[in-house]
């Protein structure tokens, strides 16, 4: 099997070298591709230094662009697997072998890392474990399935969300709506318990100022999603 590591990267050049060398010791049966989306600190500039394999996008494209950049050089590269492993050092990538073979024995179209099965490790903060709560009981009452870390970014997919991905994908804020539209399409997530760590560099996008505004957009992305694509609908 072909597995790709999904980088997303923007001002992540505190953390970048050694996101990329766990993985490499980690899990070395993966590729890996850095998408460095239009960083303005020294991200690019390592990626080059070290010879890492990076994408570098001329606009910023947030998180949905910069991942989505990554499902579509998946599938251009016909690679089986791709999963996506923050810039920041929270995602460990010991568990990523665990996930593909999760995939694999469960038949799954997507596999979560997630904090919450277990809760150990970091738990993130009061306030935001409130909104990953809230995310779980909504994404429960609108398709009946429990995910315990819709917001974790510690994701695996299968050929046949590769392509959906690659083809569209959520642009703010994606985890919550991009589970939801998969499991519309009747494709199966599980999730697997990781231990997660606090962000080793750089600053997260979403802050106190803008929580209220995410809260609201991915609950109206949520619902638009559900009523346009019925359970099991193509």
């Amino acid at each position: 099997m072909k597995k790709l590591v999904i980088i997303p990267a923007y001002n992540e050049g505190e953390s970048i070298y050694n996101t990329v060398k766990e993985i490499e010791k980690a899990a070395p049966d993966f590729d890996y591709v850095i998408v460095n989306d239009c960083s303005g600190d020294d991200t690019r500039k390592i990626c080059v230094e070290h010879g890492f394999h990076y994408i570098d996008l001329p606009i910023n494209q947030g998180i949905g662009g910069a991942v989505q950049t990554g499902y579509l050089y998946a599938y251009e590269n016909d690679y089986d697997v791709a999963v996506q492993v923050d810039g920041d050092g929270q995602h460990d990538p010991s568990f990523l072998e665990q996930m593909a073979d999760t995939l694999k024995k469960e038949q799954a179209d997507m596999v979560i890392g997630s904090r919450f099965i277990e809760c150990k490790g970091f738990q993130s903060s009061v306030t935001r474990r409130i909104g990953i709560r809230y995310f779980t009981c909504l994404i429960r009452l609108l398709t009946g399935a429990k995910i315990t870390d819709p917001t974790s970014g510690l994701r695996m997919i299968g050929k046949d969300v590769i392509a959906l991905f690659a083809r569209s994908y959520p642009r703010d804020y994606p985890e919550p709506e991009s589970v939801v539209d998969i499991l519309c399409k009747g494709k199966k997530v599980v999730e697997i318990p990781v231990l997660m760590r606090e962000r080793q560099g750089g600053v997260s996008s979403i802050r106190m100022g803008k929580s209220v505004y995410y809260m609201i957009k991915v609950t109206l992305a949520i619902l638009l999603c559900r009523i346009s694509q019925p359970r099991g609908g193509k």
